[in-house]
């Protein structure tokens, strides 16, 4: 990608900053807002997919009722925000959609769950005929002490309205803070499983939907992997039994798109004591073969360490991220696909 002419960037309004672009209340639909949880597949050695996109807030709005409504988790539409308040990001007030990602590394195939970056990845086997494609969704995941494992897996069970049996280590807990839990907790709205559950081969894991839908794209469970009950609800029927999963933690994911290598930059998990220059280098050798010479190295490492969770271009004469933000479409805070309020965000989790 070649650096935006100096004609178009004062189209843009660039060089007189953001703020000048993204006046109080002004919203332009010219593009109506992009589809966040299911794009084409890309060939292999493109490795991007979606779009940014900028939302207006309206003053009811906080940064959570955005995410859910664009398919986002909470701490990833937080990261893509610095300086916005979360609950009380103001009317008129832009709010950058991170709706574009960098596909993980690997074998495209079943589902793949970043820990890192709290995202689903689900690749369906198309229909003959049909193009391939990916689903991707955010995703809660285990908190401190009750992390979710990595590793290799397989879906070997699905329960539609599932009863949810307590493990003795959650009951204890639980009892300790003086909540004691029942051994089987019914199906219904008091169910922490929500409507689904995808009963993983690694004992005692589950992919499930969830009555505190808040959590999603937090560290808020015991280990599972909880979705939207919206998400869920659709993904459920597409994922046989037997589909592999693959479970990974990274926060540094590098991609091709058009000939320009993106960076994809997410905080690490407390937990991991990898080094994240070290991390960021090997992400950056596995697109390049270990020869970085057409790459900003400090860009990268600016991207590393801002975090911010959007593909940022990263080869030599690429354009800046507020070039691209600049110019990315302008949405409502309410896409026509979501209602404009969802049930249950207001109790902690149980599960």
């Amino acid at each position: 990608m070649k650096a935006f002419p100096l004609a178009l960037l004062l189209a843009a309004g660039l060089l007189s900053g953001c703020a000048g672009l993204f006046g109080p209340g002004e919203v332009s639909q010219a593009v109506p807002p992009s589809p966040s949880d299911r794009f084409p597949l890309p060939p292999a050695g493109n490795d991007v997919i979606g779009t940014l996109q900028v939302a207006t807030a309206r003053s009811e709005d906080t940064l959570a009722d955005i995410a859910r409504r664009y398919n986002l988790g909470y701490e990833e539409i937080v990261a893509a925000n610095p300086g916005v308040d979360p609950w009380l990001p103001g009317e008129g007030t832009a709010v950058v959609l991170p709706t574009q990602f960098v596909l993980p590394g690997g074998e495209r195939k079943g589902l793949v769950l970043n820990l890192a970056s709290m995202r689903l990845f689900y690749y369906p086997e198309p229909a003959p005929g049909q193009a391939a494609e990916v689903v991707t969704h955010p995703m809660g995941i285990g908190r401190e002490g009750w992390e979710t494992p990595q590793g290799e897996a397989r879906v070997i069970q699905k329960t539609a309205n599932p009863a949810w049996t307590v493990p003795q280590s959650v009951r204890r807990e639980h009892a300790a803070m003086g909540d004691p839990l029942p051994r089987v907790v019914p199906p219904g709205p008091d169910n922490p499983l929500g409507e689904y559950a995808m009963r993983l081969s690694m004992p005692s894991y589950l992919i499930h939907g969830t009555n505190k839908p808040w959590g999603v794209g937090m560290r808020v469970s015991h280990g599972c992997i909880r979705l939207y009950p919206e998400d869920i609800a659709r993904l459920f029927p597409e994922v046989p039994v037997g589909t592999p999963v693959r479970i990974i933690n990274e926060p540094y994911l590098a991609g091709w798109r058009g000939g320009i290598l993106y960076l994809e930059a997410h905080p690490p998990l407390a937990e991991d004591s990898r080094s994240g220059e070290d991390k960021l280098e090997r992400a950056l050798a596995a697109q390049t073969g270990g020869n970085p010479a057409a790459l900003n190295g400090e860009k990268a490492r600016q991207t590393m360490r801002e975090a911010r969770g959007l593909p940022v271009p990263i080869t030599e004469g690429s354009a800046e991220l507020n070039e691209l933000l600049a110019l990315a479409p302008r949405v409502s805070s309410t896409p026509d696909w979501a209602p404009v309020d969802y049930d249950s965000q207001d109790e902690s989790p149980t599960e």
